[in-house]
């Protein structure tokens, strides 16, 4: 595994950033709004608001559930990521 320069990334990064215009994408791709999202999560749906413009971060166990609401797999994403960020 390659040096990390830190584990903690900016929700500015290139990382942040490409997670959260997939997510943005998926949910469009599936015609559903925020508060729908919001509602099969079982959040307020200011929650998806902020983690569509970064002002939240999903922890690992969120990242799972947010996967799961918008029909995706968590583990091919994380692999997806792997892919285009850190493979070597």
């Amino acid at each position: 595994m390659g040096a990390m320069s830190s584990p903690k990334l900016s929700i500015h990064s290139p990382q942040q950033i490409w997670l959260r215009q997939f997510f943005i994408q998926r949910r469009q791709q599936l015609g559903i709004s925020q508060r729908t999202l919001a509602s099969k999560l079982g959040v307020v749906h200011s929650f998806v608001g902020k983690v569509e413009t970064g002002d939240r971060r999903l922890d690992v166990f969120e990242f799972v559930q947010y996967c799961n609401a918008l029909e995706l797999d968590s583990v091919e994403v994380l692999q997806q990521i792997s892919q285009i960020f850190y493979a070597e």
